[in-house]
């Protein structure tokens, strides 16, 4: 409920502060007081378009504040969504307008775009009137309206909107599963090709873990084997100079010197130690015999390591990870090859999933057309006493695709005269007509949950009597469920308020002001009368007065 409507430098106002209440606040005031002022100012506290002309001659700046005394749920989700969080209880928007066009926004202090601005506005008030972009002039806002109304009319209806909802969701995310897997089944076909060779490529290299590292060894080792034999083969060479071996000739020498014919020989020692050494050389000249190199295995060998360092290049990898590798390929082609089971066997499982769904879907539709034909009674009901006894509403279904709302589209049509086709609501009427079927709509459609603050500008225009009457019965109906706020020029609307404002316009020194205050007891009814009969205000005007006091 809107509580307190502050407002400052705005065309006529210069300072202004409304403490509104529950049910039916009512505005009255000559013409040209400044009724649409406070229209206007509340709109820009709700986010609408900014324009500088609304700033008082003379200022730098306007500003407008609207305090609400809850936040209800649908505002919060609003402000969570972006980013915004607040504390329970009172909600506080705030709009200023400078002369250069800069317009800001706040909410319980924190600053706010225009849109979220806009947005929570949307949600808390809904305001009709002659060029009022209201809720249910929009299309899209009529299912959810006829599903509120149904939800409190049609027994059942909420359980299985429910039942709808689940099954929607059920389906939706059946769907996305199916489509993930579609996605995996078209990018498969391009990669199984590519998996299936390499897998066959690792398979058939069948490296194990420290191959690389010991084939480099025995690689290593044969190649200086293979340098090895030559230097052997030198130095075994080097033993036989002139063909004869070093052993042989050392020998020869300790054999001649053994044929000295002295006694004891001279040379006994020297002779001992030639024969010792003639027989470590023969053992060396043994042990440096080279051994053969196997070529063809040191070929293999190459080949082989090669080949697994080629296969840790192409895939990014070191030969020890080849292994793994080869896993990890093997288990993305398992899937791929289960994939088209498992795609068939989720598609079975959407099928279910929508046949429930169109189930529920069907069912909800039955009963959507059960409360549109009940909703268009209703409004039929109201329209003759609201002077639009011509008028004709009816509800146009069309199939839309699955939501969590089922598989309709709701959109409402009427007529204001017999003869002319139905048309949508926001091309069929306008001025005080349309006010007074948004008036009448709003009657039947309002709920004891809904939380809304109703604005109504120029619902009485063109009519008096028994339709202004009927008019302000009506407003004070929708009173009793939600607050209301009205600017009338009729005495009988203005007999139902609750609260009741009168709007006056003083000029001072070539300085024009526009103020609002409550009024109650004879100054009311003073008011009242003035509506009645006009400047002069007459006993009987007076005494009519009294009797459209209808809550006093």
């Amino acid at each position: 409920m809107l509580t307190t409507l502050n407002i400052t430098n705005i065309v006529l106002i210069e300072k202004l502060n409304l403490e509104f209440g529950a049910g039916l606040n009512v505005l009255t005031g000559e013409t040209g007081a400044g009724k649409s002022i406070l229209l206007d100012a509340l709109a820009l506290a709700l986010g609408a378009r900014s324009d500088t002309g609304l700033i008082r001659h003379g200022c730098d700046m306007a500003s407008v504040t609207a305090e609400f005394d809850t936040t209800p749920n649908t505002v919060r989700d609003i402000l969570n969504e972006n980013g915004i969080t607040i504390d329970d209880g009172a909600l506080i928007l705030r709009r200023t307008l400078a002369t250069d066009g800069k317009s800001r926004a706040w909410i319980n202090d924190e600053p706010v775009s225009i849109r979220v601005l806009h947005a929570v506005g949307d949600a808390l008030v809904e305001i009709h009137g002659q060029f009022a972009n209201h809720r249910l002039l929009d299309p899209t806002t009529h299912l959810s309206a006829l599903d509120e109304f149904a939800t409190a009319h049609i027994d059942g209806f909420a359980s299985v909107l429910n039942d709808t909802r689940a099954a929607y969701s059920e389906y939706h995310a059946a769907e996305l599963r199916l489509k993930e897997l579609q996605d995996i089944v078209a990018r498969a076909e391009s990669e199984r090709e590519f998996l299936e060779h390499n897998v066959a490529e690792l398979r058939a290299l069948n490296v194990q873990p420290g191959e690389e590292a010991m084939l480099a060894d025995k690689r290593t080792a044969i190649m200086n084997a293979e340098k090895n034999t030559a230097i052997l083969s030198d130095a075994v060479a080097a033993f036989s100079p002139n063909g004869k071996s070093l052993d042989s000739a050392v020998f020869d020498v300790a054999h001649i010197l053994e044929r000295i014919k002295t006694d004891p020989n001279p040379y006994a020692e020297q002779i001992e130690s030639l024969y010792e050494i003639a027989d470590n050389l023969a053992t060396v000249s043994q042990h440096l015999a080279p051994s053969d190199v196997d070529v063809e295995n040191i070929d293999s060998i190459e080949e082989r390591l090669f080949a697994i360092r080629a296969a840790a290049r192409k895939h990014r990898v070191s030969a020890d990870e080849l292994p793994d590798k080869l896993v990890e390929m093997a288990e993305q082609l398992d899937v791929i090859d289960n994939s088209d089971a498992e795609l068939k066997k989720q598609t079975t499982i959407v099928a279910q999933k929508r046949q429930n769904f169109d189930a529920y879907a069907t069912k909800l539709s039955k009963l959507r057309k059960d409360a549109g034909d009940k909703l268009s009674a209703c409004l039929r009901a109201e329209f003759p006493d609201l002077k639009l006894a011509q008028a004709d509403f009816m509800v146009e279904y069309t199939e839309s695709a699955p939501s969590g709302s089922g598989c309709d589209s709701v959109v409402f049509m009427i007529k204001t005269n017999p003869g002319s086709p139905f048309a949508p609501l926001h091309k069929s009427a306008s001025g005080g007509e349309l006010a007074r079927l948004m008036l009448a709509m709003r009657v039947v459609l309002v709920t004891d949950a809904d939380a809304h603050t109703f604005v109504f500008d120029e619902v009485d225009t063109g009519i008096s009597g028994a339709t202004a009457s009927a008019v302000g019965a009506r407003l004070n109906k929708l009173a009793d469920t939600s607050q209301v706020l009205v600017v009338t020029h009729s005495a009988q609307v203005a007999g139902y308020a609750n609260k009741h404002f009168k709007i006056e316009k003083f000029v001072e020194q070539d300085s024009t002001t526009t103020t609002v205050r409550e009024i109650s007891g004879d100054e009311r009814v003073n008011e009242i009368a003035r509506i009645i009969s006009g400047t002069k205000i007459t006993p009987e005007s007076l005494a009519t007065a009294k009797t459209l006091l209808q809550n006093q």
